[in-house]
């Protein structure tokens, strides 16, 4: 064998090493979750390079993912329902299970043609939520396809757009506030009806004549920590994201949305919590 083509082959030999070390993994809905609900409104396409969920007036949809993770940088796709998406929400999240469960939230809420989606985020920590930001987008959602990321490691909880960070929820267990690192968490996604409350509180409600309403997924990539046989298998190498934390350029980008983008922050929110705001909310 040539020394160039060993040298070819050590590269593709340490390329796939590294993905299997990292948990590095994506591009097949088949392969990496599950359709759980809608009765056929949701849909695999392309060899499973595509999925798209529906909601009509019978029934919304949505999905699971097939593996479990404890910690993990999560990337999807998505091109949101377009036109008049009022009453819709497409949600997108990580979540464990049982009454003290943990999750983290992007939901999507729909709104009249010509008004901005309104980008809903939240984190549960041992079954409480209630910690709610805000955000309009500074492009339409509805016209191409856009990378919303989730980081989660043992020290922050990042939320980021296209690569630009929206948000960061530290661990600030030291001040007795609880953080997610104990339960594992699958990654969900729906698209369902919520008129009672999702566009100007209720008030705009969900126009059937428009329906179905699609949402479409695609170039899923889980970075991550996955649940195996009772372990959280991480890999021992090409973990960037485990100790991944903001950099100056990364605050930069942060404080410009949440100036010009952020449209509630329950940190502020001095009539929601009249005997004072959150713990967290105290030390950013």
């Amino acid at each position: 064998m040539s020394s160039s083509l060993m040298s070819q082959c050590v590269h593709i030999f340490l390329a796939a090493t590294f993905v299997a070390m990292s948990g590095v993994h994506g591009g097949n809905f088949y392969r990496d979750f599950d359709l759980t609900w809608g009765d056929g409104r949701a849909k695999i396409l392309n060899n499973g390079q595509m999925l798209t969920l529906s909601l009509d007036k019978v029934s919304g949809s949505g999905f699971q993912s097939k593996n479990q993770y404890l910690f993990g940088k999560i990337d999807m796709q998505l091109k949101l329902v377009p036109g008049n998406s009022a009453g819709t929400v497409t949600a997108y999240y990580l979540s464990s299970q049982g009454p003290t469960h943990d999750e983290i939230d992007f939901e999507f809420l729909g709104n009249l043609s010509g008004d901005p989606y309104i980008l809903h985020t939240n984190i549960f920590t041992q079954g409480k939520g209630n910690r709610e930001q805000q955000f309009y987008l500074w492009f339409d959602p509805t016209k191409d396809f856009h990378t919303y990321s989730i980081l989660w490691n043992p020290q922050h909880i990042i939320f980021s757009v296209d690569g630009i960070p929206i948000r960061d929820f530290k661990n600030l267990e030291k001040y007795r506030i609880p953080f997610p690192k104990i339960q594992p968490m699958r990654l969900y996604s729906s698209l369902w009806d919520a008129d009672n409350w999702a566009t100007r509180g209720g008030l705009v409600k969900t126009d059937w004549s428009k329906a179905p309403f699609t949402a479409s997924y695609r170039n899923f990539q889980a970075q991550a920590c996955v649940l195996s046989s009772g372990r959280s298998r991480c890999g021992s190498g090409g973990n960037r994201w485990f100790n991944q934390q903001l950099d100056v350029a990364s605050l930069k980008r942060l404080r410009w949305v949440q100036k010009n983008y952020m449209i509630y922050n329950y940190c502020t929110d001095v009539k929601r919590f009249p005997q004072g705001i959150p713990t967290e909310c105290k030390h950013p």
